[in-house]
């Protein structure tokens, strides 16, 4: 095979159109310096485009071309990401998208910096960040097998190409150009793969996808791997939860109520984008290879080796349909997959910006500042995915393990974060830790990495986990947040360990500085009006929970300084919290 000019052009059109796009929309934040506007676009996305922006971030190049991969390879009950990651929409709406926009957030790991301390939050920033490189790199590589097949030029040469494009607008236009460029990648992917499937299904070499279909392409569970897919299928679903690229949308909706609701159509939409990616992983079950293109012209193997599966979705697009049909789906599926790769590269240079430079090194650093260094690590991130993308080979494993620390290690502590107030610093380094250790130690083959703690039904011939250690190692960190936060809590408070031992200053030992903060965020609460407060437009840190109150109190108390106390605490009434009327 050539390089072929028509291809390439097909590829230029949509990725100018994406650009375009990306470009017209940053005019909105033109000269905009405050950070929170950047990242959020002021807060200001209806429920229209944010269900096509969140859609659209769910449904990129790892979704439609690791879904064909494993549908050919495994079948359809094994395919559970894209449903996993549906349900994952849903869950996350029901318990955690109203709460965490009514609180007023700016990225995911705010509520962790403010409760368990910035060090802390920024520890648990590793996970989140790996995350986002991982789907980023999913994304890239998924586009890089999809234009190398059917134009064949090198795979490394259009990943870059299309990880520099991505960065450029988002560089410019922030969650702006990010939204408005995923409304346009959807309507791209759902044209794109569907005028793909007619021409494939009518092709002399593709048998019927409804005759044998169970023991064809949508197969079975042996029971012998019913720990595993429970494990998997609990990973996607609340594995999908703590990402900051799915709370940025969250976080920019309009209102509480729209980030609920926008979780939920994203959900059923992503369902009805995996429905095209099905039948094209059908089709090339039922398909004779070895009367294609692929074996008769290019010399290709047949059975299809292991290390081509995750190029299904182009093979059917280059050797099933006509030329035009393919450079046009080509076209308009490699721009829409490009530009998934934006809001991941977003939102791991915001959580950057905000909860590592300027929380944890640069308290006093202005506006301009943190959108300056937004922008640095935007590249720094394009980096680190492009070269992850070049490496791996399965873009379904490299999707699948997008959600496995953010399993082990986030879950927990999001939920810990938001539904246990008595939780802290303690409990939330030691679950950290936990979960990490006895993840490693359960190894992954897909990496390389050799179990060390064989857990129960260890299937020594295949080195292969059956129990379903994942979702354990996530209630190890989960239950050792609560074992060790809540009785740590009660010793300090009763005054069985000094306060000088509480080295976290997080129970009894408070700083003399809290009190002033304190008071400098009450100053700031008189000067609100009741609407700006229970609207959740006021910075989140400017609020108080009934352990923070009970902190201040015993400090205060201790120093002999119960006017400051009393003063504090009746300033804080009225004021939308946590803290029961009585308290105050």
């Amino acid at each position: 095979m050539g390089v072929h000019v028509v291809g390439i052009v097909a590829v230029i059109v949509f990725y100018i159109l994406i650009l375009g796009v990306g470009l017209w929309a940053a005019r909105k934040s033109r000269g905009e310096t405050d950070s929170e506007n950047v990242m959020l676009a002021g807060r200001n996305i209806g429920i229209l485009v944010g269900v096509f922006t969140m859609t659209a971030t769910w449904v990129g190049g790892g979704f439609i071309n690791g879904t064909a991969e494993y549908i050919y390879k495994d079948g359809l009950l094994w395919c559970q990401a894209p449903f996993g990651y549906a349900l994952s929409l849903l869950f996350g709406g029901l318990f955690f998208a109203e709460k965490m926009r009514t609180e007023g957030y700016v990225t995911m790991l705010d509520p962790f910096q403010l409760k368990y301390g910035q060090r802390m939050g920024g520890l648990l920033y590793i996970p989140a960040l790996l995350g986002e490189v991982f789907w980023t790199a999913a994304i890239l590589a998924a586009l890089g097998a999809t234009i190398s097949v059917i134009i064949d030029i090198d795979v490394k040469t259009s990943i870059i190409v299309s990880a520099c494009i991505a960065v450029f607008y988002t560089l410019f236009g922030g969650l702006y150009s990010v939204a408005y460029t995923d409304v346009v990648q959807l309507f791209c992917i759902f044209f794109g793969l569907w005028v793909t499937i007619p021409f494939a299904m009518t092709n002399p070499n593709v048998g019927d996808i409804s005759v044998n279909a169970s023991a064809m392409w949508i197969k079975s569970v042996d029971r012998q791997y019913t720990g595993v897919y429970l494990d998997g299928m609990l990973l996607l679903i609340f594995g999908g939860i703590p990402w900051q690229v799915y709370f940025q949308r969250v976080l920019s909706a309009k209102s509480a109520f729209n980030a609920k609701i926008l979780s939920y159509v994203a959900g059923v939409g992503c369902v009805v984008m995996a429905i095209p990616s099905i039948l094209i992983g059908a089709i090339a079950t039922n398909t004779d290879w070895n009367n294609t293109d692929y074996t008769l012209r290019d010399h290709r193997k047949f059975p299809i080796p292991k290390e081509d599966m995750n190029l299904i979705l182009p093979m059917v697009m280059q050797y099933l349909t006509p030329p035009w049909v393919a450079f046009f789906g080509l076209g308009a599926v490699s721009a829409a997959v490009m530009s998934s790769a934006d809001s991941s590269i977003l939102s791991a240079s915001s959580m950057f910006a905000r909860n590592i430079y300027k929380l944890l090194f640069r308290q006093q650093s202005s506006e301009q500042e943190i959108v300056n260094v937004m922008r640095v690590s935007i590249f720094g991130v394009g980096i680190l995915a492009t070269i992850m993308a070049i490496m791996v080979d399965s873009i379904y494993m490299l999707w699948y393990l997008c959600s496995d620390l953010v399993y082990v290690i986030l879950f927990p502590q999001l939920v810990s974060v938001i539904y246990l107030k008595g939780t802290n610093t303690y409990g939330s380094l030691g679950g950290f830790v936990i979960g990490w250790f006895f993840r490693l130690m359960g190894g992954e083959s897909s990496m390389g990495i050799p179990a060390v703690i064989k857990y129960p039904w260890y299937d020594k011939e295949t080195n292969t986990q059956l129990f379903p250690f994942k979702t354990f190692c996530m209630l190890l960190s989960f239950s050792s947040i609560i074992l060790i936060s809540y009785p740590l809590k009660y010793v300090f408070e009763h005054g069985l360990i000094p306060p000088k031992y509480d080295v976290f200053m997080c129970i009894v030992n408070v700083p003399e500085e809290t009190i002033a903060l304190a008071s400098n965020k009450m100053s700031e609460l008189t000067a609100m009006t009741p609407t700006e407060v229970n609207g959740g437009k006021i910075n989140p840190a400017l609020k108080f929970s009934q352990d923070d109150l009970l902190a201040v109190e015993k400090f205060a108390a201790k120093d002999g300084k119960d006017g400051e106390k009393t003063n504090f605490l009746s300033s804080y009434e009225g004021v939308e919290s946590d803290v029961p009327k009585e308290s105050s």
